[in-house]
């Protein structure tokens, strides 16, 4: 393909990766104003963002075996439209049960963008390309936390919050359209992936079965949720405990944010001289001793408001390294039930965020303590998992290298 082809698939598949991040991010300085006008806690507005990764946990499920028997196009049309209308429901919300079963409709169609991103990745690059392609999907991913909550602050102090959600819902629209003119079909429909429960199942269980599916997905998975229990515990911890504004939270989120973006950059360099498990351990390692000291630090209240940025900061900077890694690894052995592989390792992390996230919120004791140990907690699980497994995954690797992809 050309040099602009490839920029224009990279910039719409990030869009697609964008949604999700948009649509948790940009709705957070607006946490104290939804808990006001609804008339409910912080915590129990935090509980519609634990619905929403549930709703992406449980709709990747959904969409990996559509994508692979109709296609990639048709699904991600469905599940785009289902999230433009769920997001003007969320708007319209008069209490915060709707609110949350909003929250978990868009969600449910939302994730079609990321189980098809994932696949069109697989489907339209070379698997040796496919981690570079990852951290730029993970860089434009990255831009949008220093957008989404900036101007979801400025919109609710200005707007209120109820005018995020009908912004979601126009910059979904805008996205489809670019889909439908500019964005390649990548693996076609496919009559004999059937969708009985049975034959789904069954492909599920071919995958799964996969020593470097399961490992990496597992690593991946539980090592990137960290970033949840941040994004559930910061609004409290920044806007409750430490009195920021609306505005000045989401400025300290784009600053933040700044750290998702250098990673992916330095992991293109890494990958020019290292394997993309090793930058995996050498991520996980950085993280787990910057999670060590935050958590020592918070407790023995060491930090203030701005020392707690700067932990925060580091700890962040481990995400680029692991998280598109850990992808490519996982979707490698995989072209015929690559919608499956994605939607599977997708459901998984979002799972994973979702109990992270809640985790949180269960937890909260006006501190910060629930949402450092959490974010430690993930990275000392993810690299207890990557030690035990990864014998198991090079082995497979190395015996599969000649032989046909699944």
């Amino acid at each position: 393909m050309t040099r602009k082809q490839y920029f224009i698939i990279i910039l719409i598949l990030g869009s697609l990766s964008t949604i999700s991040p948009f649509s948790i991010d940009m709705y957070l300085p607006g946490f104290p104003a939804i808990a006001e006008d609804l008339n409910t806690t912080i915590s129990k507005v935090q509980l519609s963002l634990t619905a929403y990764l549930i709703g992406i946990s449980a709709g990747q499920l959904l969409y990996g075996p559509l994508l692979d028997r109709f296609g990639r196009k048709y699904p991600l049309y469905a599940g785009l439209g289902v999230y433009i209308v769920a997001s003007i429901g969320c708007a319209l919300a008069h209490s915060s049960d709707m609110l949350i079963a909003m929250r978990f409709l868009q969600a449910v169609g939302g994730c079609a963008g990321m189980v098809a991103g994932q696949a069109l990745v697989r489907d339209l690059f070379p698997v040796t390309e496919t981690a570079k392609v990852f951290s730029w999907l993970i860089l434009v991913i990255a831009v949008s936390p220093m957008i989404a909550p900036t101007v979801g602050g400025y919109m609710t102090a200005a707007f209120g919050w109820h005018s995020v959600f009908y912004v979601l819902a126009a910059i979904t629209l805008f996205i489809l359209v670019g889909i439908l003119f500019a964005l390649p079909q990548g693996k076609g429909p496919d009559p004999t992936m059937s969708l009985k429960p049975r034959a789904v199942l069954g492909n599920f269980l071919t995958v799964l079965r996969n020593p470097q599916f399961l490992v990496y997905t597992l690593v991946g998975g539980i090592a990137s949720a960290a970033p949840f229990a941040y994004i559930s515990g910061s609004p409290d911890v920044f806007m409750n405990i430490y009195k920021v504004s609306e505005q000045e939270y989401g400025w300290i989120f784009a600053v933040l944010s700044i750290a998702m973006i250098g990673s992916p950059q330095f992991n293109h360099l890494l990958l020019k001289k290292l394997r993309s498990d090793q930058i995996i351990k050498m991520g996980l390692v950085f993280q787990t001793v910057v999670g060590a000291l935050m958590v020592t630090g918070v407790y023995a209240g060491w930090y203030g408001k701005t020392g707690l940025i700067v932990v925060l900061f580091l700890f962040l900077l481990g995400q680029g390294l692991t998280a598109p890694n850990a992808s490519a690894l996982s979707l490698a052995p995989f072209s015929k039930f690559a919608g499956s592989a994605s939607a599977l390792g997708g459901s998984f992390r979002m799972g994973i965020g979702a109990l992270v996230s809640g985790a949180v919120s269960v937890l909260h004791n006006n501190t910060a303590l629930p949402m450092v140990g959490v974010m430690t907690s993930c990275t000392i699980i993810g690299i207890l998992i990557y030690f035990m497994g990864q014998r198991s995954a090079t082995n497979y690797r190395n015996l599969a290298s000649t032989a046909p992809e699944l």
